[in-house]
């Protein structure tokens, strides 16, 4: 038996970096950028109006009231989209849309409401802007050549945004990691059939298959398999030829049904380790094929499953694809954690921030088996071994759930 840092380490000398795919924009929500993006030309690419108005000198009507407007002549209309064809010049302005190119000789743009209006070929301006206000100037966002975004961001709604500013059509990405689930035990059933003798539903693939695509997994295939060994076998085998990583729940402990273990390095799976000194989920096996998938097996148990899940699997689908994984911030406790004598110990709980301080406590629900302890759950909380449970106040170590947000 290792410990949970031990475990870590052994992972991480496994991981290689998932291939790079080109995608167009609309596919590539939720990958990881393989290459930093830089801007192709400045932003804006032209100084423009930031209100719909009039383009002139400000000098002009740096006096201007409404007892006594300044009357301009109109030389033209530029809407967006379209280049101006005049040069400002004293005692004249263009009306100009939000957006339009702001035309030679105009520094300012006075809004429409402080004018007398749009559609004649004069203008008075009852209302002085300071000078240069309501402009937009070339490159004052972002100048060329400068980065946008860096290799190994996440494409978030608002980065796909930011490249389709810049006319960006593909991008390099990391292929999304191919995960395979199998979840193993004669009692399952699925949801919607019925629930005969001592059977129970089947919720480890539903809520693995959930977490990995939270992850930016893609499911390749799901199977449900019983407590058999050649079913267990055919499924293996037909998964390891598929996938970047397989992710079994069910069968790997050392009961009398218990064929996980056997069956796959009868596969070729070479044994990295098999348990781990954790609460829950001390029957955990990770192994490595040849050229092949990494192969996380997690106990039946349904939190001790998803503890599994989040501690080991979800920073490993990061670092395939080449992405920082922050997961864990430090809280201070408000009431007690039960530490274990010789186990790390996982909980599941709440975090929240009052006063710029952050604070947990545990689920009321403790066991492996007792899946409702994730309901009102944020995060995860976590201490190392320790001969008697920590009191509040202690500071602990809390996993964000990838679904939640932080609490107020």
């Amino acid at each position: 038996m290792i410990s949970v840092r031990e475990a870590h380490d052994c992972i991480a000398r496994e991981i290689a970096v998932l291939p790079v795919d080109n995608l167009s924009l609309e596919r590539a929500r939720g990958q990881v950028l393989a290459d930093d993006l830089f801007a192709p030309f400045q932003m804006p690419r032209f100084d423009n109006a930031a209100m719909d108005g009039f383009a002139l000198q400000w000098e002009d009507i740096q006096h201007a009231s409404d007892d006594s407007p300044v009357t301009l002549r109109v030389l033209e209309e530029i809407p967006a989209g379209r280049m101006p064809r005049c040069r400002v010049v004293s005692g004249t302005c263009a009306q100009i849309m939000t957006g339009a190119p702001l035309p030679e000789g105009a520094d300012t743009v006075v809004m429409f409401e402080h004018t007398s209006g749009f559609g004649g070929s004069s203008v008075d301006i009852y209302k002085a802007p300071s000078a240069r206000s309501n402009v937009r100037y070339s490159g004052e966002e972002v100048e060329r050549g400068e980065l946008l975004l860096e290799k190994g961001t996440k494409l978030t709604p608002a980065e796909i945004g930011v490249l389709a500013a810049f006319g960006t059509a593909t991008v390099a990405v990391y292929r999304r990691p191919k995960l395979s689930v199998l979840t193993v035990g004669d009692e399952l059933r699925d949801p919607g059939e019925i629930l005969d003798g001592g059977a129970i539903y089947n919720s480890n693939r539903f809520s693995l298959t959930s977490c990995a695509v939270s992850a930016g997994a893609e499911i390749t295939g799901h199977v449900q398999v019983p407590d058999d060994k050649k079913a267990i076998g055919e499924a293996l085998e037909d998964a390891l030829s598929s996938c970047d990583m397989l992710l079994a729940a069910g069968g790997i402990s050392t009961g009398e049904y218990d064929y996980m273990q056997q069956m796959m390095t009868g596969l070729g799976v070479r044994q990295k380790f098999w348990k781990v000194a954790q609460k829950p989920g001390k029957p955990l096996f990770f192994g490595k094929v040849d050229r092949g998938p990494m192969v996380f097996a997690l106990p039946g148990n349904p939190v001790s499953a998803l503890v599994g899940f989040l501690e080991y699997c979800m920073p490993t689908l990061a670092a395939m694809q080449c992405s920082p994984y922050h997961g864990k911030i430090e809280a201070e406790l408000t009431g007690p954690f039960p530490a274990d004598k010789k186990r790390h110990r996982f909980l599941f709980g709440k975090l929240w921030q009052n006063r710029g301080k952050l604070f947990c406590s545990i689920s009321p629900k403790i066991e492996s088996h007792m899946i409702t302890s994730l309901l009102g759950a944020n995060c995860l909380i976590e201490a190392p071994p320790a001969p008697r449970s920590l009191p509040g106040g202690t500071a602990v170590t809390c996993n964000l759930l990838p679904w939640s947000t932080l609490n107020h």
